[in-house]
C-alpha cells in the first residue's frame, strides 16, 4: 500500500534540470521563447559553479598574442587525442563571444591597467603549439566561478525564469513505444514538503554536475552525485568515456578543497620535501604549469619515491612564500584564507601541503555539440532529450581536462543546448502524461521509509569512497580494478538491505542520501568497468600495468551501457580527428 503523499502536476515546454552555470546559460537562451522551468536540488547560487576559482579560457589576446587556433591544438594535445576535434574547434572559437556575452551580462572580471579583460596563465595553455605558457585565462582574482554563476543568475532572474528550487529529479519519463525515445517529463521530490511533482514537458536538458563524491578525497560538494548521468544510465543510455576522471593536483591535504591552479599561473611552485621544484624534471618548458594528469601524476611518484612530506609522507608543497604579498592579497584571495582556515597556515610565510583530488569527469552523457544526448553509439539521438556542463561528454576534454576549460564548457555548450532546445520545442506537440506516472518513484521512497535492513547509507558510502581513492584515482592497475570492482558488487548486494532512520517528510536527507548513494554505486561500477577493459595508459587514466598510449587499439570512445537483466554493455566508436595528428605528448 502506497503511503499518503500530495503529488502535483505541470505543464511546461522545456524543463532544465540544473542551475549551475550551464542550466543558467541554457535557460537565457530558452527564457521568452517558450514556457519554461528550471529545477534545481539546491539554491541556484549554491550550485558548485560558484566553487570554480581560477578562471576561464579564450584568446582574446589581450595580455599577449594569442589565438582560438593555439587553443584548440592546446586543448587537442591536453585531452591525449581523445578529444574529438570539430566539436573542439567549436568551443575555442566560440569561447571570444562568450566571454563577451558574460562581460555584456555584467561580469565583474579582473581588469588590466587600461581597462581590458585581464588574462593569466594557466596549465597545458600555450603560445605558437607549445613554445611557452600563455596568458589566456580570464578571471576574476580567484573566484571566477562564483561570479560567472551570479552573473548568470541575475540574468535569469531579470527574464523571469521560474525556478523549482530544493526540488530533486528522480525520474525521467520516456515515450518508448515510436521508433525514436521520446522524453515526455520528470517526476521531482521537493524537499520542504516530501511532496511528488510531475512536470510533463516537450524538452529536458540536464546540467546535474559531476559525481566526484564517489571518492574520499575530492573537491566536489556534497551533492555531486551524479544524478543526471545515474537517472539516464538505470534507462539504458550509455555513458561516455566515464573511465577518465581528472584529479586536480593542488587539494588542501587531507581534505581535498581545491586550491586552484591560479596559484600557479600567479608564479606558485611545487615542491617536494628536499624543496626541489621537481616538476622541472617532468615539462621542462611549462613547469607546474603542465596539464593536471601529468603534475598529478608527477606527485604520486614524488611520494612513492620517498619525498613525500610529513608523518606519512604522503604529501607535497605548494609554495606562494616567494610572491609578493599584495599579489596574493589581491590576486589569490580565496585560496590564501582557504590555507589559514582549514591548516592554520599562512601562505605568504608558510608552504602549504597539498595532494591530489578527485575533482572533475571527462565522461558522462555522450552528446553532440548541440548537446542532443545520443542513445547508443551510431549516434542516434533521443528526442527532446539535452545535457550541457560536466554531466555531459560532448567530447571536447578528452581522456584529460585543460584548467579553464570547464567554465568555457558550461557558457559555450549550455547556450548551444538552450538554443536547439528552444528550436526543437517550437516545432514539437505536447505530450500526454499518465495520472499514474509517478508511482514507480513512489513506490521506491516507500520502500526506503519502510525498510528494516541492518546496513546505513553512510557506512556504505564511506567504503565506496575508501576503495575507489586506493583503487581507481591516479594510478591504477587490473588487480587494484578488480579489488574496487568486487567491493562495489558487494557494497551493492548490501545496499538492498539499508534503512533510514528519518521517516518524515520534511527535508528528508536520509532518504536523498539513500537515492544519492544508489547513483554513485551504479557510476562507479560503470567506471571502473570501462576502466578495466581500456589497457593503456591515457590522459587522467594511468594504467601502471600498461604504461604506454596505445593509438593503435585505443583510439576511441567507451560507450558503457546497463542492460536491462543489470549486466553492462562496452561498446566503442572513433575519435573524430581533426588537423592535428596525434603525437608525443611533451610539454
Amino acid at each position: 500500500m502506497l503511503l499518503s503523499v500530495k503529488v502535483h502536476y505541470h505543464s511546461y515546454d522545456a524543463i532544465i534540470v540544473g542551475a549551475g552555470g550551464a542550466g543558467l546559460r541554457a535557460a537565457i537562451e530558452v527564457a521568452g521563447k517558450v514556457k519554461t522551468a528550471v529545477i534545481t536540488k539546491l539554491y541556484p547560487t549554491r550550485s558548485h559553479t560558484g566553487a570554480a576559482q581560477g578562471g576561464m579560457c579564450a584568446a582574446l589576446a589581450n595580455v599577449e598574442e594569442d589565438y582560438w587556433e593555439w587553443h584548440a591544438f592546446d586543448t587537442v594535445k591536453g585531452s591525449d587525442y581523445l578529444g574529438d576535434q570539430p566539436a573542439i574547434d567549436i568551443m575555442c572559437k566560440e569561447a571570444i563571444d562568450a566571454v563577451i556575452d558574460l562581460e555584456h551580462f555584467g561580469m565583474a572580471f579582473s581588469r588590466t591597467a587600461d581597462g581590458h579583460i585581464d588574462q593569466r596563465r594557466f596549465g597545458g595553455h600555450t603560445r605558437n603549439h607549445g613554445e611557452a605558457p600563455v596568458r589566456r585565462s580570464c578571471y576574476a582574482a580567484d573566484r571566477t566561478g562564483h561570479m560567472i554563476l551570479q552573473t548568470l543568475f541575475q540574468q535569469c532572474v531579470a527574464r523571469d525564469v521560474k525556478f523549482f528550487n530544493e526540488f530533486q529529479v528522480f525520474d525521467i519519463l520516456f515515450d518508448d513505444t515510436s521508433q525514436q525515445r521520446k522524453v515526455v517529463g520528470v517526476v521531482a521530490y521537493e524537499l520542504a514538503t516530501g511532496d511528488l511533482h510531475v512536470f510533463a514537458t516537450k524538452a529536458v536538458l540536464l546540467a546535474t554536475g559531476g559525481y566526484g563524491k564517489m571518492f574520499k578525497i575530492s573537491s566536489n560538494a556534497h551533492t555531486l552525485t551524479g544524478d543526471g548521468p545515474a537517472l539516464l544510465f538505470q534507462k539504458s543510455i550509455p555513458m561516455q568515456d566515464i573511465e577518465f576522471f581528472q584529479f586536480h593536483p593542488t587539494g588542501i591535504y587531507g581534505f581535498g578543497i581545491l586550491l586552484s591552479e591560479a596559484a600557479r599561473g600567479e608564479g606558485g611552485i611545487l615542491r617536494n620535501v628536499l624543496g626541489e621544484r621537481f616538476m622541472d624534471r617532468v615539462a621542462p618548458t611549462v613547469k607546474d604549469l603542465a596539464p593536471r594528469d601529468m603534475v598529478s601524476r608527477a606527485i604520486h611518484a614524488e611520494i612513492v619515491a620517498g619525498r613525500g612530506a610529513g608523518p606519512e609522507k604522503d604529501y607535497v608543497f605548494l609554495d606562494l612564500t616567494h610572491l609578493p604579498p599584495e599579489q596574493i592579497d589581491s590576486k589569490l584571495p580565496d585560496i590564501s584564507d582557504f590555507a589559514r582556515t582549514y591548516l592554520g597556515i599562512e601562505p605568504k610565510t608558510q608552504q602549504i601541503p597539498i595532494q591530489p583530488t578527485a575533482h572533475y569527469a571527462m565522461g558522462g552523457i555522450p552528446t553532440n555539440v548541440d548537446a542532443e544526448v545520443l542513445a547508443d553509439e551510431t549516434g542516434a539521438t533521443v528526442l527532446g532529450l539535452y545535457a550541457a556542463g560536466e554531466c555531459a561528454c560532448v567530447s571536447v576534454h578528452g581522456a584529460n581536462r585543460l584548467g579553464t576549460n570547464s567554465l568555457l564548457d558550461i557558457v559555450v555548450f549550455g547556450r548551444r543546448g538552450g538554443k536547439k532546445m528552444a528550436q526543437y520545442v517550437l516545432e514539437t506537440d505536447h505530450p500526454e502524461i499518465t495520472k499514474d506516472a509517478h508511482i514507480p518513484f513512489q513506490q521506491r521512497i516507500d520502500e526506503l521509509k519502510n525498510a528494516n535492513g541492518q546496513e546505513k547509507v553512510a557506512i556504505i558510502r564511506a567504503e565506496l569512497q575508501e576503495t575507489m581513492t586506493k583503487n581507481a584515482s591516479v594510478v591504477r592497475t587490473h588487480d587494484s580494478l578488480e579489488e574496487a570492482l568486487g567491493v562495489i558488487e558487494d557494497l551493492s548486494k548490501r545496499y538492498l538491505n539499508i534503512s533510514i532512520d528519518d521517516k518524515g517528510n520534511v527535508f528528508n536527507y536520509d532518504l536523498l542520501e539513500a537515492l544519492e548513494l544508489e547513483h554513485l554505486l551504479e557510476l562507479a561500477r560503470a567506471m571502473v568497468v570501462s576502466a578495466q577493459a581500456r589497457t593503456e595508459s591515457r590522459g587522467a587514466h594511468w594504467r601502471d600495468d600498461f604504461p604506454t598510449r596505445d593509438d593503435v587499439n585505443w583510439m576511441k570512445h567507451t560507450l558503457t551501457t546497463k542492460k536491462p537483466d543489470g549486466t553492462l554493455r562496452l561498446a566503442y566508436k572513433p575519435v573524430v580527428g581533426g588537423k592535428y595528428p596525434p603525437m608525443e605528448r611533451k610539454y
